[in-house]
């Protein structure tokens, strides 16, 4: 039995959910998200709770009990409160801003970064040495904050680099004489 898979999902106020045959809709504040369960579970709604169980003993339909509560669990979640996720800029001459539909940063190179801005997703820069990645979608989210970091990883000598704002840089010693 899968523990997560178990627990059922509330529905806050101002949400909207709608459970067809295989397929799961969720309307809030910050937009609206769709997802496709699998075959192997069914998700039903009754008094704004959500459950998912599988349809059979087997073991993938047991493996994708768990996976697909937590993915509507967080379609929920992310159309009522949102996820975000921050990232730090440490060097000097780093920054970053927004300038309309684009992120553009200056990491060193001898051009500019222009980072376009997916839809549904929101970026904001309240210092030019922090970003905040902003969506309703979790994965997205966490998809354009890799993409960010991916253009300049913190290097473990200075700490120079993108890095998430709660990540530790294992800092190495340099050469010695």
């Amino acid at each position: 039995m899968s523990r997560i898979g178990k627990e059922p999902i509330p529905v806050p106020e101002g949400v909207s959910v709608q459970v067809n045959n295989d397929s799961v809709s969720v309307k809030g504040k910050h937009g609206e998200l769709n997802l496709k369960l699998v075959p192997e579970v069914t998700a039903t709604l009754e008094n704004n709770i959500v459950e998912v169980r599988p349809n059979d003993e087997s073991t993938r339909s047991r493996s994708m009990w768990g996976m697909q509560r937590t993915l509507v669990a967080n379609m929920i979640h992310g159309v009522s409160h949102g996820f975000s996720t921050e990232l730090e800029i440490n060097g000097v001459g780093y920054r970053a801003q927004v300038q309309g539909k684009n992120l553009q940063l200056q990491l060193g190179f001898s051009h500019d970064v222009i980072y376009p801005i997916p839809e549904g997703i929101t970026i904001t820069c309240e210092k030019p040495t922090s970003v905040k990645v902003f969506g309703a979608e979790k994965q997205r989210v966490g998809q354009v904050a890799a993409e960010i970091r991916s253009w300049r990883p913190p290097e473990p000598y200075k700490g120079k680099g993108i890095k998430y704002i709660d990540e530790y840089i294992f800092r190495k010693e340099g050469k010695k004489k």
